[in-house]
């Protein structure tokens, strides 16, 4: 099994709103919007389908984003 080092987005609930742009910036639609206790956040439902990009985190106006190195197997 090989494995690829990327950038995968984490999110961080203190700062998520839950607004969505992130969601809406990305190109392959790995993210998406989970409720959790009455509140909305974005969430990574597909690590292996992310490229990496980086748009959400530059689309989220409230920096809750942000792209940390990651080892997938592939």
């Amino acid at each position: 099994m090989a494995s690829e080092r990327k950038a995968l987005p984490v999110i961080d609930k203190t700062r998520c709103t839950g607004c969505g742009w992130c969601v809406a910036a990305c190109p392959p639609h790995v993210l998406s919007l989970e409720v959790e206790k009455w509140k909305k956040f974005s969430h990574l439902h597909d690590e292996a389908g992310c490229t990496g990009c980086a748009r959400c985190a530059v689309k989220c106006p409230f920096e809750a984003i942000t792209m940390a190195r990651a080892t997938l197997q592939v």
